[in-house]
């Protein structure tokens, strides 16, 4: 244990988070996500939800200041009736951390560019559409 370290961030969490760099990127996923198939680096946390885990991660994840730094996997066409709350907590969480608004990918684009993140995070996250991609930046 660690003083300081919210207990839901397991020991392999906070080694891939130490160890990537400037512009790296994570995927923080709900439960549905192909992390497998996608992820090079993929951790699990089956017990949490996205929420808990972004506010935990972004109390000592530095976002990019330089660039955009959040992203989101946007609906699909033939979801776009459907609402998803979860996207307003990650906005009140996103925004405790930056100025910056996340930004929307269309679902294979997310794919894509989750194929490039250092790591990623599958969590037991039940709701749909809640996968987030983080940008780290620098300590100042």
């Amino acid at each position: 244990m660690l003083k300081g370290i919210n207990k839901i961030i397991s020991p392999d969490l906070l080694r891939v988070l130490a160890k990537m760099g400037h512009g790296d990127e994570i995927v923080i996923s709900d439960g549905n996500f192909p992390g497998e198939s996608v992820g090079r680096i993929v951790l699990r946390s089956d017990g949490t939800g996205v929420p808990e885990l972004l506010s935990a991660i972004l109390e000592i994840f530095p976002l990019d200041q330089y660039d955009n730094n959040v992203y989101l996997m946007d609906k699909t066409e033939q979801d776009r009736d459907l609402k998803v709350e979860i996207w307003d907590e990650y906005k009140k969480i996103v925004a405790e951390h930056t100025d910056k608004e996340p930004q929307f990918l269309e679902r294979f684009a997310f794919y894509e560019r989750a194929r490039k993140a250092y790591a990623v995070v599958v969590t037991g996250e039940s709701a749909i559409y809640a996968n987030i991609i983080l940008k780290k930046g620098v300590v100042k």
